[in-house]
């Protein structure tokens, strides 16, 4: 059974044209007028993607590094020892540490937004599975959080990088900033996370890659682009 939508949700709805499709700088500067959260929302591009996320190779996930920043102070950990442990905290980490970090967080302690491991610390962080994996805080390559250059995925961390990842039916759902932000900030962040999934386009795709587009605030209705718009 579907939910019902507020009436503050009904009347920013209305202001959009369902049957059109926007340019980026339209559907951003709508979604900025059609927010009524009481917060300052976070604003999310949503890619539709023809893939088959069964086949390995049509499976994308990555970081990268947002223009303009997301408008989030982001909490990040480093799993590391010695030289590492120190490079971490010089860089601004909020917490460092080995096997004393492991047993914290096996014992429920999840108060951060990132999470970061030299090479050498996956075999005892591994063991976190069941405590980082259902909320897709477990290090991974992909996204550069396994690293030995803690220094620089500390700083890209606290500096505006996003992760992406698609999801079983093909979409990838991307933060681009806040509503607060203006109207070229969150153009410059959508274009350059719209680059980098085009340019992530897998080989075997054949066909229209992208196939919806769409950005929205937080509680606010979502705004279609036109994918002929860039």
């Amino acid at each position: 059974m579907a939910t019902k939508k507020g009436k503050k949700y009904q009347e920013a709805a209305k202001q959009v044209d369902k049957t059109k499709a926007y340019s980026v700088e339209d559907a951003v500067a709508l979604v900025k007028k059609i927010d009524f959260a009481k917060f300052d929302a976070t604003v999310e591009v949503a890619f539709n993607l023809n893939l088959d996320t069964k086949q390995a190779d049509q499976q994308l996930r990555g970081a990268m590094v947002l223009p303009n920043g997301t408008g989030k102070t982001q909490r990040v950990i480093v799993f590391a020892k010695g030289e590492q442990a120190q490079a971490a905290k010089d860089a601004g980490a909020d917490e460092v540490g080995d096997t004393d970090l492991v047993q914290r967080i096996s014992d429920g302690w999840l108060d951060f937004d990132v999470a970061i491991a030299t090479p050498d610390m996956m075999a005892q962080v591994g063991r976190l599975g069941r405590q980082l994996g259902p909320k897709g805080l477990m290090p991974n390559p992909k996204t550069g959080t396994v690293t030995m250059n803690v220094a620089q995925a500390v700083k890209d961390a606290k500096g505006g990088q996003v992760t992406y990842r698609t999801d079983r039916d093909g979409n990838v759902h991307v933060q681009i900033g806040k509503v607060s932000f203006s109207e070229d900030q969150l153009v410059g962040n959508f274009k350059a996370i719209e680059d980098v999934i085009v340019r992530a386009r897998p080989a075997a795709v054949r066909g229209t890659y992208v196939q919806h587009l769409s950005v929205a605030s937080t509680f606010g209705p979502a705004v279609t682009v036109d994918l002929a718009s860039f």
